[in-house]
């Protein structure tokens, strides 16, 4: 029997959501979905075939529904979450989890004995998923280091609410380089010093940050920096580089190579291009949200944490805090 789930928030985030709903019809129901905004309900009906409603409380009133996708900015998930959870409902969160650190474990914490998913779609890269299966071949890793190119015009930031304190909670670290940087993060371990400088360059008029840059020194003793920024025109691929004992690793895009001491190289890459790196943002195909969903169902139907649960973004959160602390 498919589960049963409702959408809320059809925004610009909905689409590549909407597509893997599609997919995965054979196991999941779209029983309602919502947005306060009638334009944007009537603009998503022309292209999905969804039923829709008019008041979130008809989603939290059906008890046939058992897990609801917030799709909604980040200001609005802590109130969201803790509506969802108040009526026994799972969620599956678009990242990030909220507009700062505090407000975002109050809500891992409404959340607590429920299932909460991230939607933080990198870690489901095949790329990603084959460097994972050869992270152990690098031994011990001594260098790990992340770039974040990407573009945004100005007519991106002259949106309501974009690039602000208020609406999203940052710039881009928390919006644009979580992605890359959560999935750094999960190969890396855990940083335990930071040096930074963030800043608002002249590309770009807005309140938060346009470009950050930090070194940072991780558990394990590895030393590496993080370079992330929205002001590199046209926008290119994302890269992670892991430099261990006993050979390298580099993640770009979608392909990975790996170079094993005396070994031949390893070397994979996906046919779909990475995209929303440049103006853009949803340029890119929906596969990964719908691993993403797959794996929030499967934590769901087996009763295990999401593979990214709100107890692990919050990692990836505290890590931008600690960027944006120390920098200038």
């Amino acid at each position: 029997m498919a589960s049963r789930v409702g959408v809320v928030g059809l925004g610009m985030a909905v689409t590549p959501h909407a597509k893997s709903l599609l997919d995965l019809k054979d196991r999941v129901e779209v029983a309602y979905a919502f947005s306060p905004s009638r334009e944007r309900r009537a603009k998503f009906a022309e292209r999905f075939p969804f039923p829709q409603c008019d008041r979130m409380d008809t989603i939290l009133d059906d008890r046939s529904v058992g897990a609801v996708l917030v799709l909604t900015p980040p200001n609005t998930h802590l109130e969201i979450a803790s509506r969802c959870a108040a009526a026994g409902k799972h969620v599956l969160l678009e990242k990030p989890l909220e507009t700062s650190t505090a407000r975002a474990e109050q809500l891992v914490k409404k959340m607590s004995h429920l299932k909460l998913g991230v939607v933080l779609q990198h870690r489901f890269r095949p790329a990603a998923e084959k460097l994972r299966e050869h992270l152990r071949d690098l031994g011990r890793i001594v260098s790990a280091s992340a770039t974040i190119p990407n573009w945004r015009p100005q007519s991106y930031y002259d949106q309501p609410g974009r690039g602000t304190r208020a609406r999203d909670g940052g710039g881009v670290l928390l919006t644009q380089a979580i992605h890359t940087l959560d999935l750094f993060l999960s190969f890396a371990g855990d940083p335990v010093e930071v040096k930074s400088f963030a800043t608002t360059t002249p590309v770009h008029k807005m309140e938060t940050e346009d470009l950050a840059v930090a070194a940072v020194r991780f558990r394990n003793g590895a030393l590496g920096v993080v370079h992330a920024t929205t002001t590199a025109y046209p926008g290119f691929p994302e890269r992670i580089e892991l430099i261990g004992t006993r050979g390298t690793a580099l993640l770009e895009g979608t392909s990975v190579k790996v170079q094993i001491h005396d070994e031949k190289p390893f070397e994979f890459k996906t046919e779909a291009g990475g995209g929303g790196t440049g103006a853009d943002p949803m340029a890119f195909p929906h596969d990964w949200h719908r691993s993403v969903l797959e794996d929030f169902l499967d934590s769901i139907e087996k009763n295990r944490q999401p593979r990214v649960s709100g107890a692990e973004a919050l990692k990836v959160h505290r890590f931008i805090d600690r960027i944006l602390q120390s920098g200038g």
